[in-house]
């Protein structure tokens, strides 16, 4: 299949990536075992598109880039909830990154998932992810560092299979990504991928608002359907 003929380049926007996706995924389509996660911000709308056309459960899955200090858009690793962290030894290698500052990113951005998870979640607790179908979502995947950290925290939980679905990636993290996962579903690999808003018409910042109206469209939908 044709990047062209399952995802429109470059992509409108997230919402179009999350609805071309739920094309890719139809399968999973109103089956009770299956749950999408959402990579907040970003991930959000592009897996509320998803849910919504295969009427299953939304959730999210808590991740954080640990960026290079002074170049933070470069990451040199990611956390995730579990107390799951992984490195990526290139990037480190090339910045020299030292052990304390690695420290220091990495209790910032515990910080900001302990924020997020008590702006995001509220009250409600986590899904229980045992021998169910897990789809991980994310607009896109640059170095992997974060959608691996995902994965590594959803595999703790021994779900029945890990599915990530993306609308682009670069090419080595896609398949850095196929060996640690049961299926990747990603429409597009461009050749060169500097920064996945270069792929999208509109790749505005998601804000923590639009998450938290998202997701309570998305548990209210739950909450009526049929069991």
């Amino acid at each position: 299949m044709t990047p062209e003929a399952s995802i429109a380049i470059p992509i409108p926007d997230r919402v179009a990536a999350g609805q071309a996706l739920a094309h890719l995924l139809s399968a999973y389509r109103r089956r009770s075992d299956v749950i999408v996660l959402a990579l907040p911000r970003g991930g959000v709308p592009v897996a509320y598109q998803i849910a919504d056309a295969l009427e299953v459960r939304l959730d999210l899955m808590l991740v954080r880039k640990l960026g290079v200090p002074g170049h933070a858009e470069l990451a040199m690793g990611a956390i995730a909830n579990g107390g799951v962290r992984v490195m990526n030894p290139d990037v480190l290698a090339y910045a020299r990154v030292d052990q304390a500052s690695i420290d220091a990113v990495a209790a910032a951005e515990t910080a900001e998932l302990q924020r997020r998870a008590r702006v995001y979640r509220g009250e409600r607790q986590p899904p229980l992810l045992r021998e169910q179908q897990v789809i991980l979502v994310d607009d896109g995947v640059a170095t992997g560092a974060t959608m691996q950290a995902a994965v590594r925290a959803v595999r703790q939980q021994a779900p029945a299979r890990i599915i990530v679905a993306v609308p682009v990636a670069a090419p080595e993290s896609a398949e850095l990504l196929r060996e640690q996962v049961d299926e990747l579903v990603c429409p597009f690999m461009p050749a060169m991928l500097m920064a996945i808003g270069q792929w999208y018409v509109d790749f505005g910042q998601t804000p923590d608002q639009e998450v938290i109206d998202l997701l309570s469209q998305a548990w209210q939908r739950e909450g009526e359907r049929p069991g």
